[in-house]
């Protein structure tokens, strides 16, 4: 697979930043989600409301209804909120994952796994840190083989270079 051009390099940083920041709200996201699933379909059987009769923020159970289960409580259902919140930004880390994987061109297994980073608990701060360590030290080891190869190039074309490097030695 083709390598990233070096002018590519200032747009990968911005992708990178974006994918960092799309991996780490999605991470804390899926948690949350993951602590509602654990409070509402357990023996525990709350869910998190914000307002209502039960104050500013408070638990209500759920209950077995006919539909399955129903909750009690009244107000903003925070519980669906963050399902809701964290499927939207699930679909934005989606695009920073594909952003980042096509200006990196790595393979298609790749991305997969970075995909799987919102939707597996912690798996998102993991790759998140990984991305960011392979990236940048990508990025650095071709500045500097290009900018070897270009103070070559200049050496070679300049003959008042070349020599006064020659001398020096």
């Amino acid at each position: 697979m083709p390598e990233p051009r070096v002018a590519s390099f200032p747009a990968i940083r911005g992708a990178l930043k974006f994918y960092q920041i799309a991996s780490i709200i999605t991470g804390v996201m899926l948690l949350l989600l993951v602590a509602e699933m654990v409070l509402k379909y357990t023996p525990i059987r709350l869910e998190l409301f914000l307002g209502g009769s039960g104050g500013f923020l408070w638990f209500a159970d759920v209950v077995e209804g006919p539909d399955g289960l129903e909750s009690t409580g009244d107000g903003i259902n925070l519980s669906l909120s963050i399902l809701v919140v964290h499927g939207w930004f699930y679909v934005v880390y989606l695009f920073a994952c594909f952003r980042m994987w096509s200006m990196m061109r790595w393979p298609f297994l790749r991305f997969i796994l970075l995909a799987l980073g919102g939707v597996i608990p912690f798996l998102s701060f993991i790759m998140e840190a990984r991305v960011a360590r392979d990236v940048k030290a990508y990025l650095a080891k071709r500045e500097a083989a290009a900018s070897i190869a270009s103070g070559d190039a200049g050496a070679a074309a300049d003959p008042q270079i070349s020599t006064t490097t020659e001398g020096a030695r």
